[in-house]
């Protein structure tokens, strides 16, 4: 049976729907294409477009092609052809339409933290299409990336699930690595989104980088040193951006478990959308939409 309409204080807010003419979302994804990256960013944008109704979404892969997997500037400039095709068929269509002003997309890069060579080549891309559009920030740090990271730890064992409860997991971690890519300055943003981590669980976590030789060991050494005897590693990547082989090397070096990456959490797609629509000055009015 249908539940009843609420009404009163109570009553849920009606979504926001995007405003006529908006840009589109593009979902900027890191790496070569894959099936499961396809449909991890697939999963992404449906959050996106759930939370905002009559958001039009597309997904970009940075080294993607034109024969099965659109490329950044492909779908860039397909979206900016889609809208002025829409323009000319109203005009046709003797609509009286205002001509289409500012971005005809904003690009939202799938990444929690930053990453400069990534950005750039993100920029490039943007640059490329030869289209009006906006490229945001990554997505973090952000809370709801520490509740993310602590979720995918729970799933693997690595922690209580529930702050909350007062028991323990045998295999729960003493000591945290948090680990990431994108050199020093993805260390320190993870860093901030480490402390978040450690008030939530009551155990050190200090950030790494996977691909600085050495980082990882380095850091697990200090947890280890300061007492810590049970070691997890936690990456800070949602996944594409985080090159074959790597993680595997980092749980090697730190010789501990890994949690996985934190994938298509519902998080995500949300952030994905905050990015979008503080550019655009966009105020939905769901719960639990994150707010910058």
């Amino acid at each position: 049976m249908p539940r009843p309409r609420q009404s009163g204080r109570h009553r849920r807010p009606e979504p926001v729907a995007a405003p006529e003419g908006a840009p589109a979302l593009v979902l900027a994804v890191p790496g070569a294409p894959s099936p499961a990256s396809r449909a991890l960013a697939e999963e992404t944008v449906s959050i996106a477009r759930s939370e905002l109704p009559g958001l039009e979404v597309a997904v970009g892969h940075l080294d993607g092609d034109e024969s099965e997997y659109a490329s950044v500037a492909g779908v860039l400039a397909r979206t900016a052809a889609r809208r002025t095709e829409r323009y000319e068929i109203a005009l046709a269509a003797g609509r009286e339409v205002a001509a289409p002003e500012g971005p005809a997309a904003v690009v939202v890069p799938l990444l929690a933290g930053p990453d400069k060579a990534l950005m750039e080549r993100i920029a490039a891309a943007v640059a490329d299409s030869g289209t009006q559009a906006e490229l945001t920030d990554v997505l973090g740090p952000h809370p709801l990336l520490a509740e993310a990271v602590h979720v995918r730890l729970s799933e693997a064992g690595l922690a209580r699930a529930d702050r909350a409860r007062l028991f323990t997991v045998a295999t729960a971690a003493d000591g945290i690595i948090l680990a990431t890519v994108g050199g020093e300055e993805a260390v320190q943003a993870a860093g901030i989104t480490g402390m978040l981590l450690a008030a939530r669980l009551a155990v050190p976590v200090m950030a790494a980088a996977l691909d600085q030789e050495g980082s990882v060991a380095s850091v697990a050494d200090q947890l280890r040193s300061s007492g810590s005897a049970q070691l997890a590693l936690a990456p800070y990547l949602i996944g594409p951006e985080l090159p074959e082989g790597l993680l595997e090397a980092g749980m090697k070096d730190a010789g501990c478990s890994t949690a996985e990456a934190l994938g298509a959490y519902p998080a995500i797609g949300k952030l994905v959308l905050s990015q979008y629509t503080t550019l655009l000055g966009i105020t939905p009015r769901q719960q639990g939409l994150p707010t910058h």
